[in-house]
């Protein structure tokens, strides 16, 4: 599976805490029974999905949460690991080969965040299964679905966009990605299987704020525009304008993603 760095994933957690959409976290808590849960999560990486659920919404007295944090990546987990030492187990997998010897049917509920768009229909499919025979609750969480808006706008923005939309349908490790399509075809599945499907928006909004972050992510953007060969000088433009408005603060980008609970 293609891997993330931990200074990559440190810069995006709080955008991803401020995007998470608060109505689905609220049906997903609501959904389980117990005020100490054990909760399954998938690809992990270095734990923000903890982070995010501690404030188990719409609990009224909250929650105490066991983990199991799985991930391909030891050094993610690791820090992990170091960061909730007190309330996680982590496990190193290849979820792409060894999915069906996690234990679904011992864990109240299973999560995943930022992670479906990377993967396969057939491993979406097998997923899905998974969830569906242990009857158990799934909240998806920060799935990208195409979408971004820029202020200010650039001609080019249309072109560098559908570049990265391309890519993101390329193998990560799970044969072909669904990419953008994935939430939707997740939640297609799942309701075709008698689940409930709970869903909103929640777009990543960055601004001066966020320099860095969006620093890091134009230019992963940047790059995957020369792979794919697009106008050498039309993208260097792009570019450095979009570099120059990121140091002034004068740049603002809305990334689209869905968050969703599938509930039996």
């Amino acid at each position: 599976m293609t891997g993330f760095s931990p200074e990559w994933l440190a810069l995006r957690e709080p955008v991803d805490l401020a995007a998470r959409n608060e109505a689905v976290e609220i049906a997903f808590f609501a959904a389980l029974g117990s005020d100490r849960l054990r909760i399954l999560d998938l690809a992990s990486g270095a734990g923000s999905t903890v982070s995010a659920l501690s404030r188990c919404r719409g609990r009224s007295v909250g929650c105490s949460v066991e983990w199991l944090l799985t991930d391909y990546d030891p050094a993610l987990l690791k820090v992990a690991g170091q960061r909730w030492r007190d309330s996680v187990t982590t496990r190193q997998i290849d979820l792409a080969k060894d999915l069906e010897q996690l234990p679904f049917a011992e864990v109240d509920a299973v999560t995943t965040s930022a992670f479906l768009d990377l993967v396969s229909e057939p491993f979406l499919v097998r997923l899905v299964e998974q969830v569906v025979q242990a009857k158990k609750p799934f909240l998806a969480s920060l799935t990208y679905d195409g979408r971004a808006a820029f202020a200010p706008q650039l001609s080019f923005d249309a072109a560098v966009l559908n570049a990265h939309n391309t890519h993101q349908l390329s193998d990560k490790g799970f044969g072909a990605a669904l990419g953008p399509a994935a939430a939707g075809r997740a939640i297609e599945l799942f309701q075709d299987r008698g689940y409930k499907v709970v869903q909103g928006r929640s777009d990543w909004q960055a601004d001066h704020a966020s320099a860095n972050f969006l620093r890091e992510l134009l230019g992963g953007w940047h790059n995957v525009g020369r792979q794919v060969a697009l106008d050498e000088a039309e993208l260097e433009d792009w570019w450095s304008l979009r570099q120059e408005q990121i140091g002034s603060g004068a740049l603002s980008l809305t990334v689209g993603h869905v968050d969703f609970a599938a509930l039996p």
